[in-house]
């Protein structure tokens, strides 16, 4: 499940995944960049990952398909927020395999510390 927050920054999108992934909820993520992307935007992308129950396979397709269209020109910051130890691996190697973007991954604790990396 993705839904969807408020966390009170404009050019932020936020979401916590929690449990299975759908196709549709991917779908509806991907639309929201769209949107930015069109509107001249530069994307920060705020993601708290409470567990990952699975993504189904036509969810990963439409990201891929999203990605190979688009690039990842378009987006600045990223903050992945997560318990797990493995994630916050994942997004140190992701940030070094994406040059162009600025991705960190902070604790559940560190809430305040994300936002205010997407703040600067």
């Amino acid at each position: 499940m993705i839904e969807m927050l408020d966390i009170g920054l404009k050019n932020v999108v936020a979401y916590r995944l929690k449990g299975k992934i759908t196709e549709a909820e991917m779908i509806s993520v991907m639309a929201l960049f769209r949107e930015k992307i069109q509107q001249g935007e530069k994307i920060n992308i705020y993601q708290e990952i409470v567990s990952i129950g699975g993504v189904e396979m036509d969810a990963m397709v439409e990201k891929f398909k999203f990605f190979l269209d688009v690039g990842i020109s378009h987006f600045d910051k990223i903050a992945v927020i997560s318990s797990k130890k493995w994630v916050q691996k994942i997004i140190q190697l992701e940030d070094k395999l994406f040059k162009g973007l600025n991705m960190k991954g902070f604790s559940t604790e560190e809430k305040d510390k994300a936002l205010a990396f997407l703040k600067q």
